[in-house]
């Protein structure tokens, strides 16, 4: 999971603590003169101590002043040269956005959205700009400024089970286009809900597609749960509303309602979700985005939050995402928190998102 963008974030950090002019002693090499001017000093030694009438032997020869000059050039620290050799001194904003060039490159290249990318950037530029590179630890810098841009979701059932202390029941709107894996993802969430003791019923609120009140009701099968549908066609916000009054009567839990996809004719959709969350005032919203479909989902997510407001977000696919800029994009453009991450094709494939651990997934060696 996430392998590329691990890949190249860990190979930027590395390149930039190596090359960034951080002095390194190398091994004292003493350095002795040519022998035939040693000679000569030698002799001229012997003329100066005859002259004095010194008859004691000369032992050593004292260091002159190219010696000694040359001797400690060499002693002198080694540094490494490279590109980042010039950020020895403290970094300039200049010289920030040098380094940044690279960084921004790989992010954008691995579906991190620009608007993600400069929030990274500000926060990366408070902690570095006017520090040597030596002084911070890059990786550490990096991590904290990803994570600061991800929110970590409030207790997905905390939140049910203190609402159901009010009402019943607790209603959830799954919003999303078609061919996300939202019909799928319903299903996992209905399968931890019943693992948790709490009941659950379907509403099958995407009359658009035929193939979606049947795909749907073959997952109401398998978990032996309740599902509210009515003929292709019919009003989504009425089988919303039918699913709800069902739930109350026999004091069910929680409803999830699926809903239409098809962006294709975005007004039309955008139009039937707002009415369908008017009627039914849902007490949760969640998009459901594929995390392989990278500013694609970050589109998605932003137009149906602009819509409807939703509360939180789903990513499928999770499992098979070699790049992870959608999981830090979705979050970071609506300022809304993921929920889940979907990692497989099973029930029990579904993770309940924490930022942490997403940062140790990027990061981790």
């Amino acid at each position: 999971m996430f392998g590329s963008l691990k890949a190249k974030l860990k190979k930027w950090v590395t390149k930039n603590e190596e090359e960034p002019g951080i002095e390194k002693p190398v091994k004292k090499v003493k350095v002795k003169a040519p022998k035939k001017e040693i000679e000569k000093k030698l002799e001229k030694e012997v003329k100066k101590a005859k002259k004095k009438s010194i008859k004691e032997e000369i032992k050593e020869e004292p260091k002159d002043e190219l010696e000694q000059s040359l001797e400690e050039t060499i002693e002198a620290p080694v540094k490494k040269k490279g590109f980042f050799s010039k950020f020895q001194k403290k970094l300039t904003e200049e010289k920030f956005n040098e380094l940044f060039e690279e960084l921004e490159m790989i992010l954008l290249q691995n579906n991190v959205a620009y608007g993600a990318v400069e929030s990274i950037k500000d926060s990366l530029e408070e902690k570095l700009v006017n520090k040597s590179l030596k002084d911070v630890d890059l990786a550490t810098e990096l991590k904290d400024s990803i994570e600061s841009i991800l929110i970590n979701p409030p207790s997905f059932l905390g939140e049910i089970k203190e609402s159901l202390e009010v009402k019943k029941p607790f209603v959830i709107l799954f919003a999303g286009i078609n061919g996300s894996g939202k019909t799928t993802t319903i299903a996992k969430v209905a399968n931890y809900l019943q693992k948790n003791k709490l009941s659950v019923c379907l509403a099958a609120a995407d009359t658009f597609r035929a193939a979606a009140i049947q795909q749907l009701e073959v997952h109401a099968n398998r978990l032996k749960v309740p599902i509210i549908k009515k003929d292709y066609g019919s009003d989504p916000a009425a089988v919303g509303f039918d699913a709800i009054l069902y739930a109350k009567k026999n004091k069910i839990d929680v409803v999830l309602i699926d809903t239409a996809g098809r962006m294709q004719n975005k007004d039309s959709l955008m139009k039937e979700i707002e009415k369908i969350v008017r009627v039914n005032k849902p007490d949760m919203k969640i998009f459901l985005g594929e995390s392989i479909t990278g500013n694609d989902a970050t589109e998605q997510a932003k137009a149906f939050n602009d819509t409807i407001s939703i509360t939180g977000i789903i990513l499928s696919k999770a499992d098979v995402d070699e790049k992870g800029g959608t999981a830090i994009s979705v979050s970071s453009i609506t300022k809304k928190p993921i929920l889940f991450l979907g990692t497989g094709q099973e029930y029990k494939d579904l993770e309940l998102f924490n930022k942490e651990d997403l940062i140790k997934k990027i990061f981790e060696e």
